[in-house]
């Protein structure tokens, strides 16, 4: 009896991103998901660092563009360059942005003759909440880069960035997913951590409904017809209190994995940027198929580790409960503060190692369902 095959089909994806030895952020975090699903992974790290940011004290080093353009030169000369896919992340610098962008230009030359044999999902990294953690000219370092990528993952803030256009509602997000796909000719646009009030013309989805007492995050995604019109489709999900460092690498990884297979189940892997006919509805296209298994996944993974951080978070209290009368003054105090701080950032490590299974198997795929975006009064841009 023959084996069956793989839920994922092979694939071989080139990681440019972060890297830290301790913890799962950047390429530790992608790396580590890509692999479960069946990806072989090759890896390229922009920064080096002990652990991420969030501790406050870590140790390591940027890469430089040099560096990076080595190690690529490093494994084209021995001809260990041909990939699927790469996936690009965080990069502290423009000129590493432009780095990144001279590989996946080079990558794209080679699949011209061969549609869909090469697939750039370019995260753009720049920052979140109305911050931009990054220099500010990677902002137009990434623009030019985004007429070459065939799917970008920006957060909220990061699509207003891209697109020059403030979202508010879900009219002017349709006006800025439009913009990436018209302008920069974006085929598929996957919008991360959104969060719209509700309005006339931004209506509760089904699950909101189901989710009214509990806060709620949104993706929006479209994959552009051929006239580089927008497919616009929403997923929304509970929002967990807590921060948790390392879930866009977590995402953009699965969505490397999931999409592949959606194409291959489309039969559009040799089509190019795995783009959908024109009759397929925003609901059922790849990209929205994908979404709904990477977020039943990290769902799952996440809601295991938020209770094991109010575990930890409870335990810790109690602790410093009965050390009342240990160590007094102002140092005691600094002391013990630290000490907190690092325990419930290590308890808020997303525990990706043990849950495996929900990164394979995604459960409760029913509650991820994507649904159509109807915006009313919006015009047709």
């Amino acid at each position: 009896m023959a084996d069956a095959e793989p839920e994922v089909p092979e694939t071989h994806v080139l990681a440019i991103a972060s890297h830290v030895t301790s913890g799962y952020v950047g390429n530790t975090m992608a790396t580590f998901c890509m692999q479960t699903l069946g990806c072989e992974v090759s890896a390229i790290h922009t920064v080096n660092y002990s652990n991420h940011v969030a501790y406050k004290h870590f140790k390591g080093r940027k890469s430089t563009p040099e560096e990076v353009a080595d190690l690529w030169t490093g494994l084209r000369n021995a001809r260990l360059d041909n990939f699927d896919v790469l996936l690009s992340g965080y990069c502290p610098s423009a000129a590493l942005v432009e780095q990144v962008g001279l590989i996946a230009r080079e990558l794209k030359s080679r699949s011209y003759t061969k549609p869909g044999s090469f697939f750039w999902v370019l995260d753009p990294v720049m920052g979140d909440n109305g911050r931009i953690y990054v220099a500010e000219d990677t902002v137009p370092a990434y623009k030019s880069l985004l007429k070459d990528a065939d799917l970008i993952l920006p957060n909220q803030f990061e699509a207003e960035l891209l697109s020059d256009v403030k979202i508010h509602d879900l009219a002017s997000m349709k006006q800025a997913v439009t913009k990436l796909h018209q302008t920069y000719r974006v085929p598929h646009v996957l919008i991360t951590s959104i969060r719209l009030p509700p309005t006339a013309a931004n209506p509760p989805t089904e699950a909101e409904e189901d989710l009214a007492a509990t806060a709620k995050l949104s993706i929006i995604g479209s994959t552009a017809t051929s006239d580089m019109k927008p497919r616009l489709f929403r997923i929304t999900v509970p929002a967990l209190a807590v921060f948790f460092s390392g879930t866009g690498d977590m995402f953009a990884s699965l969505m490397v994995a999931r999409l592949r297979q959606a194409a291959q189940e489309a039969h559009l892997l040799d089509k190019p940027s795995w783009r959908s006919p024109d009759e397929v509805a925003a609901p059922d296209l790849p990209l929205a198929r994908a979404a709904e298994k990477v977020l039943a996944s990290m769902h799952a993974t996440l809601k295991d580790t938020a209770e094991h951080y109010e575990a930890a978070a409870k335990g810790l209290a109690e602790k410093q409960q009965g050390e009342l009368n240990e160590g007094k003054g102002e140092e005691a105090s600094e002391e013990k503060e630290t000490q907190r701080h690092l325990a419930l950032t290590r308890a808020a490590e997303v525990r990706v190692v043990r849950n495996v299974k929900a990164l394979m198997s995604p459960p409760d795929l029913a509650s991820f369902k994507a649904q159509a975006v109807d915006v009313e009064a919006d015009g047709d841009a």
